[in-house]
């Protein structure tokens, strides 16, 4: 998450968080795709975290950036703790255990998406490599415990520490120790919105599968090719999952509105100060009558910045996240959101995602992300594997994002950036079986190749 949101306007009913969703909506042809992606930050030297603090710390890496690109400071108690573009550019910012996220600016065409991410790591690479430190590009740090990984200065997340025991053994594995890649996504009606929220969550086990990337904790083998994914399924189950009302009839933006006004608050922000409210309830907040804050109620900030502390495999606010990947090389991130466009974009290919999936009922889809982080693409679906229903999926968003046509200077369509995870199908071996490959053979059972082998 790059920034809390600043907007303080008064909810008068929920009417008004209903309109706020549904205000999202972009006019056809005019709907961009934005790529979130976290990577852990390390010494090249010894392989260490690397701290917030000191010369060499991650403050220090994003000062050297602000001073080479001219972004406005993010800051949380007079720590710099984050960068954005005020001219709708991106935004930098810092995970809980220091991993450095970029969240994207939105962009029209994938070739943009791609052109952000090399410029993005050419300037990180530029502040951090005088420093001595790199960045590695993988679903869950390989080596470090829960106790050496540092904590960034934030608010909310001392907030979310205290919480987390409280409602889930992973929740600080999470936290501290995952990163992921995301795609945003625009819809452009309810109606819109529901059929590719469906989608979305039908296909994130398969993503999952696809962009494996965790093997490996506390330096060995953990028994999952995605960790990362696996770790969310003991955080905090009020706040996660595949929202199974979501292909219940009547689905849309009143019915999300309802269920995210049952999940629980972390925190609300009044100026500059974040105000532990953890386990209260936003209808509280509403009313007024949250004892707290006894008298304060709602601002549309607080509304967005709820949201933003909900994890589902799919995630509304005016736009729709897709959260069940980890993250892995420059050019896989990319490829999310080659994936998403070409489903996402074009209507042949929606409608061919929706066939694919209709099938699987509330039970197909729980098994489903409940096994894909130990079985990947081997995960059997109806008679088939994930891999079956990657490649039918890798094929309906090519010829989504053929149709799209929309080419680069070499006259290139976006189809290229799809060509990783089509290797990944053809060879039937996700990153992370790769990675276990490597650690059994080559690497003589250490992780520490790793570093150098998976640094973005």
């Amino acid at each position: 998450m790059a920034r809390d949101v600043v907007d303080a306007q008064p909810v008068e009913s929920k009417h008004d968080l209903v309109a706020w969703l549904a205000s999202g909506a972009k006019a056809p042809g005019s709907e961009r795709v934005g790529t979130e992606h976290e990577k852990f930050p390390y010494y090249r030297a010894d392989l260490s975290p690397v701290p917030y603090e000191g010369p060499r710390g991650v403050g220090a890496i994003l000062a050297a950036m602000q001073a080479s690109a001219g972004w406005e400071p993010i800051e949380d108690a007079g720590k710099l703790i984050g960068l954005f573009d005020s001219h709708g550019g991106g935004a930098i910012s810092l995970e809980p255990g220091g991993q450095f996220e970029l969240s994207g600016a939105p962009c029209e065409t994938l070739h943009e998406t791609a052109d952000e991410m090399r410029a993005h790591m050419d300037a990180a690479h530029a502040a951090a490599t005088p420093l001595g430190v790199g960045f590695l590009g993988l679903g869950m740090s390989p080596k470090w415990s829960l106790a050496e990984t540092p904590a960034m200065p934030k608010s909310r997340y001392h907030i979310m520490t205290n919480y987390m025991p409280k409602v889930g053994t992973r929740g600080l594995d999470m936290m501290y120790r995952t990163c992921t890649v995301q795609a945003n996504l625009d819809f452009t009606s309810e109606a819109d919105m529901v059929a590719k929220l469906r989608v979305g969550l039908a296909l994130q086990p398969m993503i999952t599968a696809l962009f494996a990337n965790s093997p490996f904790t506390d330096g060995k083998p953990n028994g999952l090719l995605s960790a990362r994914s696996d770790i969310w399924l003991d955080t905090d189950k009020a706040r996660t999952g595949m929202l199974p009302f979501a292909f219940e009839p009547g689905m849309g933006f009143e019915r999300y509105v309802d269920y995210a006004l049952d999940v629980p608050l972390y925190f609300v922000k009044r100026g500059d100060v974040y105000h532990d409210v953890a386990g209260a309830s936003f209808r509280d907040l509403l009313e007024g009558k949250l004892a707290a804050l006894p008298g304060e109620r709602a601002t549309l900030s607080d509304w967005a910045n709820h949201l933003s502390t909900i994890f589902p495999e799919v995630r509304l606010k005016k736009y729709l996240e897709m959260r069940g990947a980890d993250v892995g090389s420059a050019d896989r991130i990319v490829a999310l959101s080659a994936l998403m466009v070409g489903l996402y974009y074009d209507q042949t290919a929606l409608d061919g995602a929706l066939e694919l999936t209709k099938s699987w009922n509330e039970a197909t889809r729980a098994r489903l992300r409940v096994e894909a982080p130990r079985l990947g693409l081997q995960t059997p679906i109806e008679g088939r594997t994930l891999r079956d229903v990657a490649r039918d999926a890798l094929r309906l968003a090519h010829f989504g994002l053929q149709r799209r046509a929309r080419k680069n200077a070499a006259r290139e369509d976006e189809t290229k950036y799809l060509t990783p995870l089509e290797r990944i199908v053809s060879e039937g071996r996700s990153p992370a079986e790769t990675w276990l490959g490597r650690y059994t053979g080559a690497w003589g059972r250490s992780v520490d190749p790793i570093f150098s082998e998976a640094s973005l």
